[in-house]
């Protein structure tokens, strides 16, 4: 009940800041985030993170399917065998995104 109300009166001073704030300040934070975003050191960190994880992500996949592969139903298998196949996305991961 405790972290309750703290979560309240913090969502309520949040809107009341923000409120008072009003839009030139909202407008303000969208530039500023806009110009962080379009740093050059900025987007490599993305880039590297978001490649680091989805080599993560392949690792895990490969660790998984290995423990599961003979749990799963071999019609269940044979599906995502075939969706896998059928959307034949050469260079794309899961999510659409190339791994670049």
């Amino acid at each position: 009940m405790r972290y309750r109300l703290t979560f309240i009166a913090g969502l309520a001073l949040g809107y009341v800041l923000g409120t008072r704030a009003g839009r030139e300040r909202y407008e303000q934070l969208k530039k500023a985030a806009q110009q962080v975003s379009q740093n050059p050191a900025v987007r490599n960190a993305t880039e590297s993170a978001a490649q680091t994880g989805r080599e993560f992500a392949g690792k895990a996949y490969q660790s998984v399917s290995g423990r599961v592969e003979d749990k799963v139903p071999a019609s269940v298998a044979h599906r995502v065998r075939s969706l896998r196949e059928r959307s034949g996305r050469a260079g794309e991961d899961d999510w659409g995104t190339t791994n670049t």
